[in-house]
């Protein structure tokens, strides 16, 4: 799934861009600075009350929620892999930048395998801060490579420092004053910067990630969490949309995994 019908001329496209356009700059920053404007000037959004009553209640011997907490180890294994093929790449050929997002990427996924499994043990907003603190580190490092791919490594590292600082701070807002709004916003708001970027052409020696695959699998994971309850009675109570969504969510890592595999085969 190839998103990327490039604005640039041939001639762009075939040099190496070192840092992006005025205009991307603009785009990608004053997003973010629209997204926290958002975040100050709308009223709170209150997290649904049935937000913890998942579908699939089951457990497993002394497993509680079984499918849900053992659907996790898709994180864990999407990470533990991203790393070994991280490890195995040239790093002379990638740079340090691409390798240290990939890695902050790979390891967040790690994070949000222990923090899922931590919170759907006992589903609870304590659990679910953690939850979220992990997917924050899978996240950032996701968005500060595609920000690498498309525009430059300055914009990269500063996108990776504000998603690492907002999210947090999102999650903290909500813990304490039960305002889901700056969360979804960092959620969403990225989702939507991956989204414009899969438009823009990779620069050259980027690693070739598929943008387009990543904000794919994203919107599937996304439907089968809204449809946990229908997805677990439409398979005959054998698994449900949230277990679904973990498996889904993990397979980002895909994109990423198979341009590092790419780089590899050059």
């Amino acid at each position: 799934m190839r998103l990327h019908t490039s604005p640039l001329t041939t001639v762009e496209t075939a040099t190496s861009r070192r840092y992006g356009t005025l205009e991307q700059h603009f785009a990608l920053f004053g997003g973010m600075a629209f997204l926290l404007t958002l975040a100050l000037v709308l009223p709170g959004m209150a997290q649904p009350a049935h937000y913890h009553a998942f579908a699939d209640q089951r457990g497993w011997g002394a497993l509680p929620h079984a499918a849900d907490v053992l659907s996790n180890l898709g994180f864990v294994i999407a990470g533990l892999a991203g790393l070994v093929v991280l490890w195995r790449a040239d790093r002379y050929r990638l740079c340090a930048t691409a390798r240290a997002l990939c890695a902050l990427f790979f390891a967040g996924l790690l994070c949000s395998g222990a923090g899922s499994t931590f919170y759907h043990w006992a589903p609870q907003d304590a659990g679910l801060v953690w939850d979220r603190l992990g997917m924050s580190v899978a996240f950032a490092g996701l968005l500060g490579l595609a920000v690498q791919t498309r525009i430059d490594d300055i914009s990269a590292r500063i996108t990776t420092a504000v998603v690492l600082l907002a999210a947090p701070i999102s999650v903290w807002v909500w813990s304490q004053t039960s305002n889901v709004l700056p969360w979804v916003l960092v959620q969403a708001g990225g989702m939507v910067i991956i989204l414009w970027l899969s438009f823009v052409a990779p620069r050259r020696h980027a690693l070739p990630v598929e943008l387009g695959w990543v904000i794919g699998l994203y919107a599937v994971a996304k439907l089968l969490e809204m449809s946990d309850s229908d997805v677990f009675e439409i398979s005959g109570h054998a698994i449900s949309g949230h277990s679904l969504k973990h498996w889904v969510a993990a397979a980002a890592a895909l994109p990423v995994l198979r341009a590092l595999q790419q780089w590899r085969a050059r």
